[in-house]
């Protein structure tokens, strides 16, 4: 018999540690016996409300006029009893980006993020990203084992913005060392995000005295204006938002190509198989768990709920994509799941996710041959955390081969100086 998830000193349930993240959807049913939205502990001394009801998350993702996106709502509030350190304060300490502003400020900072991606070429994103996991894939082919998350996913979306974000060479090689100590929820993490921001900062001041035709130059040219400080946090931000939920997604889908029965033996089928295990990991497995957190402007209600003004609310996509509530015959190519959120805040840049993670399975399958996991599922552990639903390792096995039988350099030659 399975072990309930423990409750926090407070008696809610807790969405951190080993026991959220060995046993998620149990926790998600204490949640519910909550109502639309419950109580947990999200962090030490940490606590929010988390909507786990399809219908109240779209209700209030669409309702800009009682719940903000502006953290400074909670800090005010939190301050002297939230530690300088906890973990959740990377995602939930407010940055001057898209992510954390309202109504004229949000709709201008939003205008510079949506055409900026907008410039990125479909064809020259595939090729960056084809190349990009052509090299990852260099050097584990030969051993005929690899971690899926550590070797591959992981690295595939960092080694993709460097080129967009126009890094040079030596830049790019920092920047994925800093990301990956950001994203390492770890001791080094703080540091990874100093020295993250610190990169960014001087990279906007060599696209100053050299634009190129990159993310970077595009933002800080953009008619909107913006400020150094915001550019780098609206960069900051698109980074953030690409990394760990394109790895966990690319991570899921692979899982359920590899193991499901109803994708596993149908793999010639190609593209499409590969599109439809992606459209069904955003349903059953949100690469963000809990996340689009929001702020009531005043006490309020929220399908019988009670909000308290400046208490952070999460949206647990993880919960909501499986809400009970929802209609059984639904399939999974409705695309009414919120894994990429909704309203004025929904995810800028779907399709430019999704030909990553596409393109990254695509070469990954059609590069080694024969791959199986090599651990059964229940020893695919998640990591650490409530924001995201990301696996801490995937190991496979596949057919050896020599590097030498990749079609393409396998070296990362980063952006233009």
């Amino acid at each position: 018999m399975t072990t309930p998830p423990p409750l926090s000193a407070h008696g809610c349930p807790v969405l951190h540690g080993g026991a959220f993240a060995a046993q998620p959807h149990a926790v998600y049913d204490q949640l519910r016996t909550q109502g639309p939205a419950g109580w947990a502990e999200i962090a030490p001394n940490v606590h929010a409300l988390v909507v786990t009801q399809h219908r109240a998350a779209v209700t209030l993702l669409n309702d800009t006029a009682t719940y903000s996106k502006d953290s400074r709502l909670w800090q005010d509030l939190a301050n002297g009893y939230v530690p300088e350190n906890s973990p959740v304060l990377g995602l939930m300490a407010f940055r001057n980006s898209v992510l954390y502003t309202d109504d004229q400020a949000h709709a201008r900072l939003r205008w510079a993020m949506d055409d900026c991606i907008a410039r990125i070429s479909p064809h020259q994103l595939r090729d960056i990203t084809q190349r990009s996991a052509l090299t990852l894939i260099a050097r584990v082919m030969a051993q005929g084992r690899a971690d899926l998350m550590t070797d591959f996913a992981d690295t595939l979306p960092l080694l993709v913005f460097a080129e967009l974000l126009g890094c040079p060479t030596e830049m790019s090689a920092r920047m994925v060392r800093a990301c990956q100590d950001l994203i390492s929820a770890g001791p080094a993490a703080a540091q990874g995000a100093i020295d993250f921001a610190m990169l960014l900062h001087e990279l906007i001041q060599l696209r100053h005295q050299q634009p190129g035709e990159d993310l970077t130059s595009w933002m800080i040219t953009h008619p909107a204006g913006l400020t150094d400080d915001e550019s780098l946090n609206q960069l900051y931000c698109a980074v953030g938002a690409g990394v760990i939920p394109v790895a966990a997604w690319m991570a899921w889908a692979l899982h359920l190509l590899l193991r499901d029965d109803a994708y596993a033996g149908n793999l010639a089928a190609g593209t499409l198989t590969v599109r439809r295990a992606l459209e069904k990991a955003l349903w059953q497995r949100s690469p963000m768990a809990n996340f689009s957190v929001h702020y009531a402007r005043y006490d309020t209600q929220l399908y019988g709920v009670q909000m308290p003004a400046g208490v952070p609310v999460l949206i647990s996509h993880a919960a909501v994509n499986t809400d009970p509530a929802l209609p059984s015959d639904l399939g999974f190519d409705n695309r009414s799941h919120l894994a990429w959120s909704t309203g004025p805040h929904r995810c800028p840049a779907i399709t430019q996710a999704t030909t990553i993670a596409q393109t990254g399975i695509e070469t990954v399958l059609d590069q080694l041959w024969d791959m199986e996991l090599a651990v059964p599922d229940e020893e695919i552990l998640l990591r650490h955390g409530p924001f995201h639903q990301c696996p801490q390792a995937m190991p496979v096995t596949f057919r050896p081969k020599s590097a030498a039988r990749i079609p393409a350099a396998a070296e990362l030659t980063g952006g233009t100086a």
